[in-house]
């Protein structure tokens, strides 16, 4: 295969889409864009494949601009979720196909193939949005939290006190910050840069994480109550941030009303809700055999009309007036609904998004799937991922000091991190995003660090922090910023990684603030990289290249884990790189643009948009049959 700045492309984004958000029966016209020295293209088509029968429509060479060929078809979007991929014809007697993994040579999976879906879609919001994850109980304390009394569940701390992250008192240590904590440091959120604040849950529970609810009827009066989230919610979005909440689909705590109500009592109306393995009720199905995680039956419908369904909904409630939540991110959503040969995963998902549109449609739906998340997430529901596979995991295998210990949170195989090359991030990255629709890739969550992973600093190679962040807000996708990353914070797995920030010493964090700042505004001040496409451009072992495209501005990203010294030819951009951020060197000559650096670095640079052709009525639908060369 050809180099990668050499390779057609097509993502999915505007410059290759008439209509992201098509309807059933809407004609969409999709191109791609063939580099004039890949060689002589004989005739394009589309393959899609409605109703799982292929179908071909011819595309029509439309234009040559800055040495690329410009090839557009229509196509009808018969099913919601509409599959497609480029066939080449080679002057060779060759035939390409082109889908969301790549050029090949060989017919290929229709599960890697482009998607078009019918949903709605995320709100325009989203795609420009930069989260910043709080847990409340270690982001600041209010003078109001010494006034609460604790429940016996609750072990004080002093919040310099060290996290206890082994052992029965790691759920119980409590250092009480709370949501008037966080309210009165959203100065310091503003100065971030952050769009959106993901607050993991604030229902009352019997833990300091709080995904073990015993309701979720009322803000815990731990963090402030109802009253303090309202506060909090105002005050956010009277500085244009916004708020998500947390919610617990797959299970609830074994304190919850409802599960009290029906342990040991069959009959009792909430029995429904619950998986029992006897007839008295005492044994339960619970969220990886932890006894306080009683597991949800979703086949109770009266469970959907308390909790997902309809405007008295707990999903509702909180998105509504006084409260205003933003959205909400599904802690497990990939188990939701499953449980042996039952799989209502799909119906759940779809009745919380319905329940959402009607309490407010200006807000986003996440779901957590640590693993391989796309066959869910069609678009249908989720607006993205919560997920490791596709960004977390490969960044730290590459990232990350050999021979670092993988916690468990992280999703790695036990043992040692392994240790990638940059090829093998590029093949882990793009393995892991073709089979989402573009719309959804752009809202998945680029997250180097979560309250349930070790902290990225704390294994990563010297000078890899700028690269690795510089990835989350460059790559497309969400980029998360976990609560304390900007004061340099480590932590050996999920529970340590939770500590109290230290705001004291905020002064001497000034450095590494001013490095996510400067990032995150770089990401938020430049259209390219909120919504553009993605062409690679260079992939090697120690040294990423990528290029984010719109029509109105290009950014050309470098990353790298050590010192390089590349040369892009004329041919993989146009125009000449003006520098954004970072000390990449970077020179123009006949050769081409000359990059390079003596150590880990990060480095992006504004290009010229893409001078697009218009959008065309030049399709024509062709029998059911493929193309033949007679």
């Amino acid at each position: 295969m050809p180099p990668h700045h050499l390779i057609p492309h097509h993502d999915g984004s505007p410059l290759y889409v008439s209509e992201a958000a098509p309807a059933l029966g809407d004609r969409v016209r999709v191109r791609v864009r063939i580099p004039e020295s890949f060689g002589a293209v004989l005739d394009v088509h589309t393959r899609s494949n409605p109703d799982h029968e292929p179908r071909y429509t011819v595309a029509s060479h439309v234009a040559n601009l800055d040495g690329w060929d410009w090839w557009e078809a229509e196509i009808e979007i018969e099913n919601p979720v509409h599959r497609y991929r480029f066939l080449f014809s080679l002057d060779d007697g060759r035939g390409l196909w082109l889908n969301a993994t790549g050029l090949h040579s060989i017919e290929t999976l229709d599960s890697e193939d482009f998607r078009l879906v019918t949903w709605p879609a995320a709100p325009e919001w989203a795609t420009s949005t930069v989260m910043y994850q709080i847990f409340p109980d270690r982001f600041a304390r209010s003078a109001a939290a010494d006034a609460r009394a604790l429940p016996a569940w609750a072990e004080p701390a002093k919040w310099d006190d060290e996290v206890i992250f082994v052992g029965p008192d790691t759920p119980r240590q409590f250092f009480g910050g709370d949501l008037q904590g966080v309210e009165e440091h959203l100065d310091h959120l503003e100065r971030l840069g952050v769009t959106m604040i993901y607050l993991t849950p604030v229902f009352p529970a019997q833990s300091n994480h709080r995904y073990d609810a015993l309701s979720f009827d009322e803000v815990d009066p731990l963090l402030g109550g109802n009253n303090a989230l309202v506060s909090l919610v105002t005050a956010a979005h009277h500085r244009g941030l916004r708020v998500i909440g947390d919610l617990t689909s797959n299970h609830s705590g074994d304190a919850h009303e409802w599960f009290t109500a029906s342990h040991l009592q069959p009959g009792a109306p909430e029995s429904e809700f619950y998986y029992w393995l006897d007839s008295e009720q005492r044994r339960y199905v619970s969220w990886l055999g932890v006894p306080s995680l009683p597991k949800f039956n979703w086949n109770s419908y009266e469970l959907r009309r308390r909790f997902i369904h309809g405007v008295d909904s707990v999903v509702s409630k909180w998105l509504r007036p006084p409260y205003s939540l933003d959205g909400w991110r599904i802690d497990v959503s990939n188990m939701t609904g499953r449980y042996l040969d039952q799989d209502l995963n799909q119906q759940v998902r779809r009745v919380i998004r319905d329940t959402m549109v009607d309490a407010n449609p200006d807000t986003i739906l996440l779901g957590e799937s640590t693993n391989d998340a796309a066959p869910d997430f069609d678009g249908d529901s989720w607006h993205g991922a919560m997920t490791y596979a596709n960004f977390t995991r490969p960044i730290w295998a590459w990232l990350s000091k050999p021979g670092s210990p993988a916690a468990g949170g992280i999703g790695m195989a036990l043992g040692k991190v392994p240790t990638y090359t940059g090829e093998e991030v590029f093949q882990a990255h793009q393995r892991f995003t073709a089979a989402f629709p573009w719309r959804v890739r752009l809202h998945n969550m680029n997250a180097l660090d979560t309250h349930d992973t070790p902290r990225f600093l704390t294994h990563a190679l010297p000078g890899t922090v700028p690269v690795a962040f510089g990835l989350a807000v460059t790559l497309p996708g969400i980029p998360v910023i976990f609560a304390g990353v900007e004061f340099g914070l480590t932590g050996v797995d999920g529970e340590h990684s939770r500590t109290p920030l230290p705001w004291h010493a905020i002064a001497d964090a000034a450095p590494t603030i001013a490095l996510y700042s400067e990032l995150i505004h770089l990401r938020t001040g430049h259209p390219a990289l909120n919504g553009g496409g993605i062409r690679w451009l260079h992939v090697g072992k120690e040294v990423l290249v990528f290029v984010r495209e719109s029509e109105a501005e290009c950014v050309l990203v470098v990353a790298a884990r050590s010192g390089f010294s590349l040369v892009l030819p004329p041919d993989a951009v146009a125009g000449a790189p003006v520098r954004l951020y970072g000390a990449v060197t970077q020179t123009v000559n006949a050769d081409g643009v000359r990059l390079s650096a003596s150590g880990p670095a990060f480095g992006a640079f504004a290009l010229p948009g893409i001078e697009l052709p218009d959008f065309a009525d030049v399709g024509t639908v062709l029998a059911l049959d493929p193309p033949t060369d007679d």
